[in-house]
């Protein structure tokens, strides 16, 4: 069974590589916010289950794309929509931070909802965009 988890890892690995290679800056966006959601569900899964070690991975992993997100907003030319979303990921850090501490999903879930809030946000724009 290890072995097929890894070979799954593996393949999922390679897909997720090629369609980075080939996404727009907008895409890419979206894909750190899919990911960042699937880790976020799965974080909520551990603190249930009381699987601390895990929860911990999970969290971090949830921090890291959220720095990731942050760091490439352009505060200058993205006015006051990127000081909103800088805000945004800066209270989803201190959420995420606190559910950790506390073990506590209704900080989880606040963040959830402000992320939903913001791929939604997300894929209004690139249909805007596309357009």
């Amino acid at each position: 069974m290890l072995m097929q988890d890894a070979g799954f890892n593996s393949y999922q690995q390679v897909d997720l590589d090629a369609q980075a290679a080939s996404a727009s800056p907008h895409q890419l966006v979206l894909m750190l916010i899919d990911g960042f959601q699937d880790e976020l569900i799965r974080a909520q899964g551990h603190i249930e289950a009381k699987r601390l070690d895990a929860k911990g991975i999970s969290i971090n992993k949830c921090m890291n794309i959220l720095m990731g997100l942050d760091s490439a907003l352009d505060l200058e030319l993205g006015g006051e929509v990127a000081a909103n979303l800088h805000d945004l990921y800066e209270f989803c850090q201190l959420e995420l931070y606190q559910g950790s501490v506390k073990n506590d999903i209704a900080h989880l879930n606040n963040v959830a909802l402000v992320m939903n809030n913001i791929r939604e946000g997300w894929q209004g724009f690139g249909q805007h965009a596309a357009k």
